[in-house]
């Protein structure tokens, strides 16, 4: 899907300036235990399933919603893994400014295949968490923090 209609229409006055979004970042795993992860088509490099909610949308909603749309997956959302700001800002080719403000949600499938469902990916595929591919820290620590049944993380740095 790309940019969603309603960022498009603020970035029409805002320009290219730093925006802070939302973001959900669902971390799906199935029967079992293999993590699902897709190739993204802007980088190429793999990455956990993510997206920016809608207006109004739940992150729970909007990780399922994700996941279908990019993966063709159907899950369910169990449990809010972590939230996070992201590090850094992120500058697009475009030359669009954002800085993240992540929800990570732990999801479990329910049916579907894996296959590359839209645009925003190369591929999609389940991978043991003792065989991941190539993946940045984002990810990495997503995955490692929905593997245990620790409280929702947070960064307690003031």
């Amino acid at each position: 899907m790309g940019t969603p209609d309603f960022i498009q229409r603020i970035r029409a006055t805002a320009g290219h300036q730093l925006m802070l979004l939302p973001g959900v970042s669902a971390i799906v795993f199935d029967d079992e235990g293999r993590v699902l992860l897709g190739r993204r088509a802007d980088t190429g490099e793999w990455s956990v399933i993510g997206g920016i909610p809608e207006p109004g949308e739940q992150p729970a909603t909007t990780a399922v919603r994700e996941v279908f749309e990019e993966t063709g997956v159907e899950c369910v959302a169990e449990r809010v893994v972590l939230v996070q700001a992201a590090h850094r800002p992120i500058t697009y080719p475009n030359g669009d400014v954002c800085q993240f403000m992540d929800i990570t949600i732990r999801c479990r499938a329910v049916g579907g295949d894996a296959r590359v469902n839209d645009e925003e990916s190369l591929e999609v595929g389940w991978f043991s968490v003792d065989a991941l591919p190539a993946l940045e820290e984002f990810g990495l620590f997503r995955i490692k923090q929905a593997l245990t049944d620790a409280p929702t993380w947070f960064d307690p740095t003031p």
